[in-house]
């Protein structure tokens, strides 16, 4: 058997114990100074490069334009460095073409390669081209409204641009403010990814608006903070002026994280409070209980140093972190009283508990920074999202088994003493459940076949549950806000002599009254440029009037606080979007007020409406659900995404199903990756998940689409299927490791393979809590399992390490599987139940942003709940069969 090294860092602590005391003062001192420098935020920044090109000239169609313009700056373009996506809309004398780039890419010098790209290529000499690098996450941090009874919407824009936006653009972490509403007002600005050519209906009323874009790698709070600040001086050097709120996500953030921060602190009090129950022992319990804060403040010094912020991931990485630190903590000293309870003094105890668990308890936590540090180390925009997660929760449970070998003995021996210790060495003495284990273990060691067989069906029992679980991707949250977002129909220019429009808003109820329109452009050339510029803003117009159409119907919802109406939205006049805000005391939630104002919404002929979610990392407009089908022939492609369209919105849970890019007659053509799609975008209702959207999607495109189309997913459909793929390659790796690492405490395979084949024990109890609560099996859910194999793989080993001792001293294999048992119960019943306590504060799903916190707790006790008592017993009884079988021989 494999002989321990004898330094022992316990006993080292103990005989330095002032310089360990002083130690973990100054880390909880300099953990205080780091957790007041940490910033909120709903989650990790991520990057988003994206470098648009925008192509004008006189053509005659727009596949003339697909031809002259789209097609060759995308050849020339494709092989550009760092290129992600291609992604191009080709209008009328008009194309725009989208880079989007890999995350670590320098914008700045992708920027210069495009342009010199294009320099290199032979347009038509009439080509106007601009070049426009920006970021996804340069979004709006915070709008407001600027009224004034007695002044004009001439006056308040020029005010607004003179006297607001100047001062406001100085502030740190602000890249821009864009006036909106000026579009009778201001100049046309084409240069900006979000043009300011717009027109604004606050409540229902014409208004002038800005919004603060903040820079892409700003914390949205602290630009929020300053905004309020600067806009209540302003406030009061403009007394006539009003300046009302009308649109910011800052008030969701700061519930959400705190609420989050609330059932971090409701779960340490309740993992100490179960631990007195088991220990009996007050000053133990303390002991046990000080590791917790301690581990915490010390991770919130490396948070710091890696610049992380207090979100969502981080919150619940230090959540997770809890059940490590209490078991480690529980470990150490429940071995030390075991040892006080052999009549032993307290140092003796102390030095003899820490040399018997010292090295394997360590190596068994160093498995968990195993599993989730390669988590931490992943690429791309999966990396930049779930990095500060993983390097957080290896982190804190680094702290912890810092923590728990010096800090934890130091104290035992400072406070406790052999009085008031329970002896329990008689069977008699154990209690009722202590002397269950015993016998039910003593059963299952002579009934290995039926207790593997329970273990085998187990398995397969949680596997079968997959597919009645919801399948999602990230949780849909609540957020109290939505939007609107609707198309008016683009002028009929194309062989035509006239621009007119289709006016006119229509339900199945009433018919609103329309007007007709005609542009004033006297040539072919781009229908974006020549309707902004034009003095009668004729589009831009019709936009705001059917915006105002969809107010009226909005604002009469009980629930609605206030409407916010931006027409000229991304740079298109015929594109609106309207953000409602709901009241914070109301009836309904956001998804059932949501259904509500969907059904009594008119539809606009030849247009577009779509009730959506705010997103809460920013990756363009996409909605929920988004498929593209591909195909050369634009006339079979229309008949396909007809076809495609009609199928879904059979299915329920499917809401404003519309197709994007083979209109009749063709007025766009959109590419992907350099050839011609047609989108089908969906919302997606609050019991219909993306993945089992997707699912019923694939399944209809494999039954009526011809061969010559090809079915591809994209938006949330793409990115699920993208970062779950990535998902299982690291965690397939992280496994590895696992293992990897369970080799050295061994010196063979024979345990890691015992520990390997009993980690899927976990999986009923997570399955059937996902679906008894009806949690989505998703991303989050998937972290609350790979925690679950980490805290088990610790059980184990400590099971087994423990057993080796006992046959190493001379006790019989059963014998020393069933005293092993015994010893161990306790402790594996108290992080058990400390772990679960803990989570029931998030599993609960009180506060802001509940929902995407919920589903990993439930995941996680559900799990504990069989696995505990599974590994309990399948681990000694997997260890008697393989060795048995004559592994250890050829291993």
């Amino acid at each position: 058997m494999f002989k321990k090294p004898q330094f022992n860092l316990s006993r080292l602590a103990i005989e330095h114990s002032r310089l360990t005391i002083a130690f973990w003062i100054a880390i909880a001192v300099a953990g205080l100074f780091a957790f007041s420098s940490l910033k909120y935020s709903l989650f990790p920044t991520v990057n988003f490069p994206v470098v648009v090109i925008r192509a004008q000239a006189e053509t005659s169609t727009v596949l003339a334009t697909e031809t002259q313009l789209t097609k060759p700056i995308e050849t020339a373009l494709a092989d550009t460095p760092g290129l992600a996506q291609l992604y191009s809309s080709t209008y009328l004398g008009q194309t725009v073409v989208n880079l989007l780039l890999d995350t670590d890419i320098d914008i700045q010098a992708a920027t210069a390669t495009v342009d010199s790209k294009l320099k290199q290529l032979s347009l038509p000499p009439t080509t106007d081209l601009d070049i426009i690098p920006f970021n996804l996450n340069e979004t709006s941090a915070i709008s407001y409204i600027v009224t004034d009874q007695e002044d004009d919407l001439g006056n308040l824009n020029q005010i607004a641009s003179t006297e607001i936006a100047p001062v406001i653009e100085k502030l740190s972490g602000v890249a821009r403010v864009d006036i909106l509403g000026n579009a009778d007002y201001g100049e046309f600005n084409p240069d900006l990814p979000t043009a300011n050519n717009t027109l604004i209906h606050f409540n229902g009323q014409e208004a002038i608006a800005f919004q603060v874009i903040k820079q892409g790698d700003a914390n949205t709070l602290e630009v929020v903070k300053q905004v309020e600040q600067q806009i209540a001086q302003l406030q009061e050097s403009l007394p006539n002026l009003q300046l009302i709120l009308a649109e910011t996500s800052a008030g969701y953030i700061r519930d959400s994280t705190q609420a989050t921060i609330d059932a971090l602190w409701g779960a340490v009090v309740l993992a100490i409070l179960i631990i007195f129950p088991f220990l009996h022992n007050l000053k133990a319990t303390l002991i046990t209980a000080v590791a917790i804060p301690i581990s915490l403040l010390g991770t919130f010094i490396v948070m710091a140093i890696a610049g992380y912020n207090l979100e969502t991931l981080t919150l619940l990485a230090l959540a997770l972190a809890i059940g490590i630190i209490v078991d480690d903590a529980i470990v150490e000293i429940e071995n030390i009283m075991r040892h006080l309870e052999e009549g032993k003094t307290i140092r003796e105890a102390a030095f003899a508990a820490t040399t018997e668990i010292g090295f394997t308890a360590s190596v068994a936590t160093l498995t968990i920074v195993a599993v989730f540090l390669p988590i931490g180390l992943m690429g791309g925009t999966l990396g930049q999202f779930f990095r500060p997660f993983g390097i957080t929760i290896s982190a804190a449970v680094l702290t912890s088994l810092l923590a728990a070998r010096t800090l934890s003995p130091v104290l035992a021996v400072y406070w406790l003493d052999s009085r008031g210790v329970r002896t329990q060495n008689n069977l008699e003495e154990r209690g009722f459940v202590t002397n269950s284990y015993h016998n039910l273990l003593q059963w299952a060691l002579n009934h290995r076949r039926a207790v593997i067989g329970i273990a085998v069906g187990s398995f397969i029992a949680g596997i079968a549950l997959i597919p009645l679980i919801p399948q999602g991707f990230i949780p849909q949250l609540d957020r109290g806000e939505f939007k609107i977002v609707y198309t008016t129909p683009l002028p009929k220019i194309a062989g035509t002599n006239s621009n007119s429009l289709s006016q006119g808003v229509t339900s199945q109820k009433k018919e609103s009254v329309g007007e007709n329109a005609h542009s004033p452009s006297k040539s072919n050339f781009s229908w974006l440029t020549s309707l902004a510029r034009s003095p009668e803003r004729i589009l831009l117009r019709k936009t705001i009037k059917v915006g105002q159409e969809l107010e009226q119907v909005v604002l009469k919802h009980p629930d609605v606080e206030s409407v916010y109406t931006i027409a000229g939205l991304r740079g298109e006049p015929n594109k609106g979007k309207i953000y409602i805000k709901l009241k914070n005391e109301r009836s309904l939630t956001t998804s059932q007020v949501q259904a509500e104002i969907r059904q009594q919404l008119p539809s606009i002929p030849q247009g577009v409406v779509s009730v959506e979610d705010i997103p809460f990392v920013e990756t363009g407009e996409d909605p929920s659900f988004k498929v593209a089908l591909e195909g050369e022939n634009i006339e079979q492609l229309r008949k396909s995404a007809i076809a495609f369209q009609s199928e879904i919105q059979k299915l329920p849970g499917f809401e404003d199903v519309r197709i994007d890019g083979v209109n009749e007659p063709l007025d766009k053509v959109i590419h992907l990756d350099q050839k011609r799609v047609a989108y089908i975008n969906a919302n997606l209702s609050v019991n219909q998940g993306i993945g089992d959207a997707t699912a019923e999607a694939q399944a209809i495109a494999s039954q009526i689409l011809p061969p010559e189309i090809t079915f591809d997913l994209e938006g949330d459909s793409a990115r699920s299927k993208k970062i779950l793929g990535e998902f299982a390659i690291t965690l397939t790796l992280a496994l590895i490791c696992m293992l990897t690492v369970l080799y050295f405490p061994f010196r063979r395979w024979l345990e890691p393979m015992v520990i390997g084949l009993s980690l899927p024990l976990s999986i009923v109890g997570a399955m059937l809590a996902l679906l008894m609560t009806q949690s989505d099996f998703g991303m989050i859910s998937l972290i609350g399992l790979i925690f679950l194999l980490g805290l088990l793989d610790k059980n184990a080993i400590l099971l087994l390490d423990y057993i080796n001792q006992l046959r190493t001293a001379g006790v019989e294999r059963t014998e020393a599987i069933l005293q092993t048992g015994v010893l161990r119960l306790r402790p594996i019943i108290m992080t058990t139940f400390s772990t679960i306590l803990g989570m029931l504060p998030i599993a609960l799903g009180l506060g802001a942003g509940a929902e995407l916190r919920q589903p990993m707790a439930v995941g996680i006790i559900g799990g504990l709940i069989t696995s505990s008592l599974l590994s309990l017993i399948v681990v000694p009884v997997l260890y008697t069969l393989l060795e048995d079988r004559g592994v250890k021989k050829r291993l």
